[in-house]
């Protein structure tokens, strides 16, 4: 089967400007039982995406973040391949006005993310990845290493609220890093690292829908990561992922030593 990136690109920007831009500021929120924020543009968003591929190619099916448990478990034992989909990954940042969200889409075949697409509509960047094709901004290649730095240098992307208490006060307190900030989109954090905007990252929970496109795109653009337990990051099932990344292997490296004697 092959997959036409590029098209799938066209329908993921489509419907962010169509779907998304329009109810920027201009749209409702409700609350989950999990307490996170879902609005109308998720639902648009997710159902425009889902029937494109699903015309597409009938035979794969998705996984999304609107869906429940049982559906989303389903859709990941497909043996055909599965999308994972994020209609809007920030959407608190997007209900709340601030112009920091994107939508993330990946294609999981044979227990491995093939591609990845992670589109921002405000700033018009679309990162994505092909698996041992390399990793693109805008159809400019992408190189983390090349914005390398060492860790008291660097500018470092932390969720404290996800981080367990020992560890929040340690960064807090006498942070390792010369600055430290929390956008609020993990998928759009991780694409950051790529282009070295930020260089190193640490957020407590990770959802599959999270992280399996911005993943392959960091990988693809040479840059780190891994588990609090120093395990690869992507898997494919449904467990949350505690994780870091950075934008080369030695800051990777030092940024999980540094967290793990502070766990201790």
């Amino acid at each position: 089967m092959t997959i036409d990136i590029q098209h799938l690109i066209s329908i993921v920007k489509k419907t962010a400007k169509e779907e998304l831009l329009p109810r920027f500021q201009h749209v409702a929120k409700q609350y989950k039982l999990d307490g996170s924020i879902v609005t109308e543009a998720d639902i648009a968003a997710q159902k425009r995406i889902q029937e494109s591929l699903y015309n597409l190619y009938p035979e794969i099916t998705l996984l999304g973040e609107e869906m429940s448990a049982e559906e989303q478990l389903n859709a990941l034992s497909n043996h055909n391949g599965v999308w994972v989909l994020d209609p809007i990954d920030g959407t608190s940042n997007f209900s709340h006005g601030l112009p920091y969200y994107c939508v993330s889409l990946a294609l999981i075949q044979n227990q491995e993310v093939q591609l990845g697409i992670v589109y921002d509509p405000e700033r018009d960047e679309c990162f994505y990845a092909q698996k041992d094709q390399g990793a693109f901004l805008n159809n400019k290649k992408l190189n983390a290493p090349d914005y390398s730095t060492s860790l008291n240098q660097a500018i470092v992307g932390v969720d404290l609220k996800r981080l367990p208490v020992k560890i929040a006060a340690e960064l807090a307190s006498n942070p390792p890093y010369a600055s430290q900030r929390s956008l609020g989109s993990i998928a759009l954090d991780w694409c950051w690292v790529s282009t070295g905007r930020i260089q190193a990252y640490l957020h407590g929970k990770h959802n599959l829908w999270d992280y399996a496109a911005c993943w392959l795109i960091l990988e693809e653009a040479n840059g780190a990561s891994k588990t609090i337990n120093g395990d690869c990051v992507f898997t494919p099932t449904m467990e949350h992922k505690f994780a870091m990344a950075a934008v080369s292997t030695d800051l990777l490296n030092e940024w999980f030593s540094i967290i793990n004697e502070k766990s201790i």
